[in-house]
């Protein structure tokens, strides 16, 4: 009698289906990943041992492309998917709904070669219903999803294999390095150096509480007769100061002029127009 092989990443998850699907239906698991870059030196494919990039299974000097092998821990589980595979008039791929298991699903297409119809189905709870519409649904392994996951792959290999030796060499045994916490410490190093490097400067503003019109505001001393007062953004990491024009108020600088303030209250405010034409008012 013909059936349809569903095959699911875990055994627990696959005795469930089952259960859902009944009669017509054999629902297998892969146990995770069914092929990947080669781990050990025994698992590197003959044709590429030679090769400078062998051992990382990755070739660098051909655009990137991964060498994959099944795993020695991973065989018994093809064959028997293999086995599964004959009498099957159709399969459908319900590996997990992410890049991984749609990964998963590329690679079981890669290895078992099925010469009947191949669908991915993808469900986000293990209920009938969800089940039933996953079926009704079915469609190709999106290709974009696949590629996505050999890209952080190959990344991840080739970060992990050329950097985690040096950490062992020179921090300590058992480190690890990867596509993404390479480059963040990479950032921290660098904004700690920057932190570092910068040197403080010692410059004084003033502000005055204003009020008029029932209404009370801050404001800022910007201009001291024609020189522009000094703020933040007009010196360097190293605290030099690199503004135009910019008066830099020392401590006994602004409390002379905060008691020379005080001693004109009340004061006269104009207000400038600094268009051309129009006279202060």
């Amino acid at each position: 009698m013909a059936k349809t092989l569903v095959i699911v990443e875990s055994p627990a998850k696959a005795r469930t289906i089952e259960r859902i699907l009944k009669e017509g239906y054999e629902v297998r698991a892969s146990y995770g990943h069914v092929r990947d870059l080669p781990e050990s030196a025994d698992e590197i494919p003959e044709e590429i041992k030679k090769k400078k990039w062998g051992r990382l299974g990755v070739d660098t000097d051909g655009n990137f492309t991964p060498y994959y092998v099944v795993p020695n821990d991973k065989r018994k589980y093809v064959q028997a998917l293999k086995a599964a595979l004959k009498g099957a008039s159709q399969v459908y791929l319900a590996t997990d709904p992410d890049r991984e298991g749609e990964s998963i699903s590329w690679h079981l297409k890669e290895i078992l070669k099925p010469k009947v119809p191949v669908k991915r189905i993808v469900f986000h709870e293990i209920t009938e219903e969800a089940i039933r519409e996953a079926v009704k649904g079915a469609q190709e392994v999106d290709e974009n999803l696949v590629r996505a996951q050999e890209s952080r792959r190959i990344l991840d290999r080739l970060y992990g294999y050329t950097i985690s030796p040096v950490l062992w060499k020179k921090v300590q045994t058992g480190l690890s390095a990867g596509r993404v916490q390479s480059v963040a410490v990479r950032l921290i190093v660098d904004r700690e150096e920057q932190r570092l490097a910068f040197r403080p400067a010692t410059y004084w503003d003033l502000e005055a509480k204003l009020s008029g019109e029932g209404r009370e505001f801050t404001a800022p001393l910007a201009r001291f007769g024609d020189e522009r007062v000094a703020s933040g953004k007009d010196f360097d990491d190293t605290g030099a100061l690199t503004g135009k024009n910019a008066l830099v108020l020392t401590e006994a600088d602004s409390t002379a002029l905060v008691d020379a303030l005080w001693k004109n209250i009340p004061w006269t405010v104009t207000a400038v127009d600094e268009r051309p034409g129009v006279e202060p008012r």
